[in-house]
Protein backbone atom coordinates (compact mmCIF):
# COMPACT_ATOMS: atom_id res chain seq x y z
CA UNK A 1 0.00 0.00 0.00
CA UNK A 2 2.58 2.06 0.57
CA UNK A 3 4.77 1.91 -2.62
CA UNK A 4 1.16 2.56 -4.07
CA UNK A 5 0.71 5.86 -2.96
CA UNK A 6 3.63 7.41 -4.52
CA UNK A 7 2.48 6.02 -7.91
CA UNK A 8 -0.73 7.61 -7.75
CA UNK A 9 0.48 11.16 -6.80
CA UNK A 10 2.76 11.15 -9.73
CA UNK A 11 -0.32 10.26 -12.10
CA UNK A 12 -2.04 12.61 -10.30
CA UNK A 13 0.13 15.14 -11.24
CA UNK A 14 1.06 13.90 -14.71
CA UNK A 15 -3.12 14.15 -15.36
CA UNK A 16 -2.97 17.91 -14.03
CA UNK A 17 -0.48 19.11 -16.14
CA UNK A 18 -1.91 17.63 -19.26
CA UNK A 19 -5.17 19.46 -18.31
CA UNK A 20 -3.86 22.68 -17.51
CA UNK A 21 -2.12 22.64 -21.20
CA UNK A 22 -4.95 21.21 -22.74
CA UNK A 23 -7.46 24.17 -21.50
CA UNK A 24 -7.35 27.74 -22.47
CA UNK A 25 -9.86 30.26 -21.53
CA UNK A 26 -10.32 33.16 -24.38
CA UNK A 27 -12.07 36.67 -23.26
CA UNK A 28 -14.41 38.03 -25.67
CA UNK A 29 -12.13 40.53 -27.35
CA UNK A 30 -9.24 37.74 -27.79
CA UNK A 31 -9.17 34.77 -30.81
CA UNK A 32 -6.73 31.92 -30.54
CA UNK A 33 -4.60 30.83 -33.79
CA UNK A 34 -3.60 27.46 -33.37
CA UNK A 35 -0.80 25.30 -34.76
CA UNK A 36 -0.91 21.62 -34.86
CA UNK A 37 2.37 20.09 -35.51
CA UNK A 38 3.82 23.53 -36.89
CA UNK A 39 0.81 23.37 -39.57
CA UNK A 40 -2.21 26.16 -39.09
CA UNK A 41 -5.66 24.69 -37.60
CA UNK A 42 -7.56 27.92 -37.63
CA UNK A 43 -8.52 30.64 -35.32
CA UNK A 44 -10.66 30.10 -32.34
CA UNK A 45 -12.51 31.62 -29.81
CA UNK A 46 -13.65 33.27 -27.78
CA UNK A 47 -14.42 30.64 -24.54
CA UNK A 48 -12.93 27.73 -23.34
CA UNK A 49 -10.76 25.80 -26.11
CA UNK A 50 -9.37 22.38 -25.58
CA UNK A 51 -5.84 21.96 -26.64
CA UNK A 52 -3.70 18.41 -27.75
CA UNK A 53 -0.59 18.58 -24.80
CA UNK A 54 2.36 19.34 -26.95
CA UNK A 55 0.87 18.50 -30.72
CA UNK A 56 -0.96 21.64 -30.28
CA UNK A 57 0.21 25.20 -29.76
CA UNK A 58 -1.84 28.33 -29.34
CA UNK A 59 -1.24 32.09 -30.16
CA UNK A 60 -3.35 34.83 -28.24
CA UNK A 61 -4.39 37.38 -30.85
CA UNK A 62 -6.10 41.19 -28.93
CA UNK A 63 -8.85 41.94 -31.49
CA UNK A 64 -9.55 45.52 -30.12
CA UNK A 65 -8.75 49.12 -31.56
CA UNK A 66 -5.04 49.66 -30.96
CA UNK A 67 -3.71 52.99 -30.42
CA UNK A 68 -0.19 53.98 -31.91
CA UNK A 69 1.57 56.93 -31.78
CA UNK A 70 3.66 57.74 -34.59
CA UNK A 71 7.45 59.24 -33.70
CA UNK A 72 8.10 62.51 -34.73
CA UNK A 73 9.87 62.13 -38.47
CA UNK A 74 12.25 65.08 -39.92
CA UNK A 75 10.22 65.73 -42.87
CA UNK A 76 11.26 68.35 -45.72
CA UNK A 77 7.99 69.59 -47.63
CA UNK A 78 7.82 70.11 -51.03
CA UNK A 79 8.80 73.25 -50.53
CA UNK A 80 12.25 72.88 -49.32
CA UNK A 81 10.99 73.49 -45.33
CA UNK A 82 12.28 70.85 -42.48
CA UNK A 83 9.84 70.13 -40.37
CA UNK A 84 8.93 67.53 -37.15
CA UNK A 85 5.86 65.72 -37.48
CA UNK A 86 4.18 63.53 -35.07
CA UNK A 87 1.11 61.56 -35.82
CA UNK A 88 -1.34 58.81 -34.32
CA UNK A 89 -2.64 55.57 -35.62
CA UNK A 90 -5.92 53.72 -35.22
CA UNK A 91 -5.92 49.97 -36.08
CA UNK A 92 -6.72 46.72 -35.34
CA UNK A 93 -6.87 42.49 -36.28
CA UNK A 94 -9.56 41.82 -38.44
CA UNK A 95 -7.97 38.54 -39.48
CA UNK A 96 -6.30 36.75 -36.86
CA UNK A 97 -4.75 34.06 -38.95
CA UNK A 98 -3.26 36.87 -41.44
CA UNK A 99 -1.66 38.57 -38.79
CA UNK A 100 -0.11 35.81 -37.56
CA UNK A 101 0.75 33.84 -40.50
CA UNK A 102 1.91 36.62 -42.78
CA UNK A 103 3.54 38.95 -40.90
CA UNK A 104 6.52 38.10 -38.25
CA UNK A 105 5.60 40.83 -35.75
CA UNK A 106 2.37 43.02 -36.98
CA UNK A 107 2.95 45.93 -34.43
CA UNK A 108 6.22 46.88 -35.70
CA UNK A 109 5.49 46.09 -39.35
CA UNK A 110 2.48 48.75 -39.13
CA UNK A 111 4.70 51.07 -37.10
CA UNK A 112 7.80 50.96 -39.37
CA UNK A 113 4.94 51.53 -42.62
CA UNK A 114 2.99 54.27 -41.21
CA UNK A 115 6.57 56.18 -40.29
CA UNK A 116 8.17 55.91 -44.36
CA UNK A 117 4.53 56.55 -45.68
CA UNK A 118 4.28 59.78 -43.08
CA UNK A 119 7.26 60.96 -44.60
CA UNK A 120 6.78 59.87 -48.12
CA UNK A 121 3.29 61.53 -48.04
CA UNK A 122 4.18 64.68 -46.37
CA UNK A 123 6.94 65.25 -48.52
CA UNK A 124 5.09 65.90 -51.61
CA UNK A 125 3.19 68.87 -50.21
CA UNK A 126 3.59 72.48 -49.54
CA UNK A 127 3.74 73.86 -45.76
CA UNK A 128 0.74 76.18 -46.47
CA UNK A 129 -0.99 72.28 -47.59
CA UNK A 130 -0.05 70.77 -44.47
CA UNK A 131 -1.34 73.59 -41.92
CA UNK A 132 -4.41 74.25 -43.31
CA UNK A 133 -5.56 71.51 -45.67
CA UNK A 134 -4.99 68.84 -42.64
CA UNK A 135 -8.03 66.48 -43.18
CA UNK A 136 -7.08 65.94 -46.74
CA UNK A 137 -3.84 64.89 -45.75
CA UNK A 138 -5.30 62.37 -43.06
CA UNK A 139 -7.28 60.73 -45.35
CA UNK A 140 -4.51 60.02 -47.85
CA UNK A 141 -2.44 58.69 -44.85
CA UNK A 142 -4.99 56.27 -44.01
CA UNK A 143 -5.99 55.18 -47.53
CA UNK A 144 -2.21 54.47 -48.09
CA UNK A 145 -1.52 52.57 -44.96
CA UNK A 146 -4.52 50.29 -44.90
CA UNK A 147 -3.61 49.54 -48.31
CA UNK A 148 -0.12 48.17 -47.16
CA UNK A 149 -1.44 46.26 -44.06
CA UNK A 150 -4.75 44.58 -45.73
CA UNK A 151 -2.76 41.61 -46.64
CA UNK A 152 -1.70 41.33 -42.56
CA UNK A 153 -5.29 41.46 -41.93
CA UNK A 154 -5.26 44.44 -40.54
CA UNK A 155 -7.46 47.29 -40.91
CA UNK A 156 -6.07 51.22 -40.59
CA UNK A 157 -9.40 53.28 -39.67
CA UNK A 158 -7.93 56.25 -38.63
CA UNK A 159 -4.52 58.57 -38.89
CA UNK A 160 -4.00 61.77 -37.19
CA UNK A 161 -1.58 64.33 -38.08
CA UNK A 162 -0.69 65.98 -34.22
CA UNK A 163 1.68 68.59 -33.93
CA UNK A 164 3.80 70.05 -37.03
CA UNK A 165 7.05 72.01 -35.16
CA UNK A 166 8.22 74.18 -37.27
CA UNK A 167 11.86 76.59 -37.01
CA UNK A 168 11.84 79.79 -35.49
CA UNK A 169 12.49 81.47 -38.60
CA UNK A 170 9.88 80.03 -40.39
CA UNK A 171 7.48 81.14 -37.06
CA UNK A 172 8.70 84.60 -37.44
CA UNK A 173 7.81 84.58 -41.55
CA UNK A 174 4.16 83.16 -41.04
CA UNK A 175 3.39 85.48 -38.20
CA UNK A 176 4.39 88.31 -40.43
CA UNK A 177 2.96 87.03 -43.90
CA UNK A 178 -0.09 87.08 -41.17
CA UNK A 179 -0.22 90.31 -39.96
CA UNK A 180 0.30 91.48 -43.60
CA UNK A 181 -2.54 89.83 -44.71
CA UNK A 182 -4.96 91.44 -41.93
CA UNK A 183 -3.58 94.84 -43.24
CA UNK A 184 -4.81 94.20 -46.63
CA UNK A 185 -7.75 93.27 -45.30
CA UNK A 186 -8.28 96.33 -43.38
CA UNK A 187 -7.52 98.63 -46.34
CA UNK A 188 -9.78 96.52 -48.36
CA UNK A 189 -12.60 96.92 -46.51
CA UNK A 190 -11.59 100.62 -46.35
CA UNK A 191 -11.31 101.19 -49.70
CA UNK A 192 -14.71 99.49 -50.14
CA UNK A 193 -16.78 101.75 -47.84
CA UNK A 194 -15.32 104.42 -49.05
CA UNK A 195 -17.02 103.79 -52.40
CA UNK A 196 -19.76 102.67 -51.21
CA UNK A 197 -20.72 106.27 -49.32
CA UNK A 198 -19.10 108.19 -52.37
CA UNK A 199 -22.13 106.19 -54.47
CA UNK A 200 -24.65 107.14 -51.80
CA UNK A 201 -23.08 110.79 -51.95
CA UNK A 202 -23.04 111.08 -55.70
CA UNK A 203 -27.04 109.81 -55.37
CA UNK A 204 -27.95 112.20 -52.73
CA UNK A 205 -26.56 114.74 -54.80
CA UNK A 206 -28.01 114.23 -58.23
CA UNK A 207 -31.80 114.04 -56.16
CA UNK A 208 -30.49 117.43 -54.54
CA UNK A 209 -29.77 119.50 -57.22
CA UNK A 210 -32.92 118.52 -59.50
CA UNK A 211 -34.98 119.96 -56.52
CA UNK A 212 -34.24 123.95 -55.49
CA UNK A 213 -36.34 123.49 -52.25
CA UNK A 214 -34.65 120.73 -51.44
CA UNK A 215 -31.29 122.58 -52.04
CA UNK A 216 -32.91 125.49 -49.54
CA UNK A 217 -33.56 123.09 -46.68
CA UNK A 218 -30.28 121.23 -46.61
CA UNK A 219 -28.69 124.53 -46.29
CA UNK A 220 -30.86 125.52 -43.70
CA UNK A 221 -30.18 121.84 -41.90
CA UNK A 222 -26.83 122.90 -42.12
CA UNK A 223 -26.79 126.33 -40.61
CA UNK A 224 -28.63 124.63 -37.74
CA UNK A 225 -25.79 122.33 -37.62
CA UNK A 226 -23.39 124.72 -37.37
CA UNK A 227 -25.05 127.02 -34.87
CA UNK A 228 -24.76 124.52 -31.96
CA UNK A 229 -21.24 124.90 -32.02
CA UNK A 230 -20.18 128.16 -29.66
CA UNK A 231 -16.78 127.73 -29.62
CA UNK A 232 -16.24 129.90 -33.05
CA UNK A 233 -17.59 132.40 -35.39
CA UNK A 234 -18.12 131.61 -38.92
CA UNK A 235 -19.42 133.81 -41.91
CA UNK A 236 -21.03 131.52 -43.74
CA UNK A 237 -22.67 133.00 -48.03
CA UNK A 238 -26.09 133.20 -48.70
CA UNK A 239 -26.73 131.63 -51.83
CA UNK A 240 -28.53 134.02 -54.37
CA UNK A 241 -31.06 131.63 -54.92
CA UNK A 242 -32.79 132.36 -51.56
CA UNK A 243 -32.94 136.12 -51.83
CA UNK A 244 -34.14 136.85 -55.18
CA UNK A 245 -37.49 135.96 -54.19
CA UNK A 246 -37.77 138.42 -51.24
CA UNK A 247 -36.12 140.97 -53.60
CA UNK A 248 -38.20 140.73 -56.44
CA UNK A 249 -41.40 141.59 -53.55
CA UNK A 250 -39.63 144.84 -53.00
CA UNK A 251 -39.71 145.91 -56.40
CA UNK A 252 -36.85 147.99 -58.62
CA UNK A 253 -37.80 150.83 -56.50
CA UNK A 254 -35.81 149.42 -53.63
CA UNK A 255 -33.45 148.86 -54.87
CA UNK A 256 -32.99 152.45 -56.44
CA UNK A 257 -33.86 153.65 -52.79
CA UNK A 258 -30.94 151.58 -51.80
CA UNK A 259 -28.52 152.60 -53.96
Amino acid sequence: MSGFQPGLITIVVIGLFILANAVRILKEYERGVIFRLGRLVGARGPGLILLIPIVDKMVRVDLRTITFDVPPQDVITRDNVTVKVNAVLYFRVMDANKAIVNVENYMMATSQISQTTLRSVLGQVDLDDLLSNREHINQQLQKIIDEQTEPWGIKVSVVEVKNVDLPIEMQRAIARQAEAERERRAKVIHAEGEFQASAKLAQAAGVISQQSGALQLRFLQTLTEIATEKNSTIIFPLPMDLIMPFMKKLGPGTSEGAG
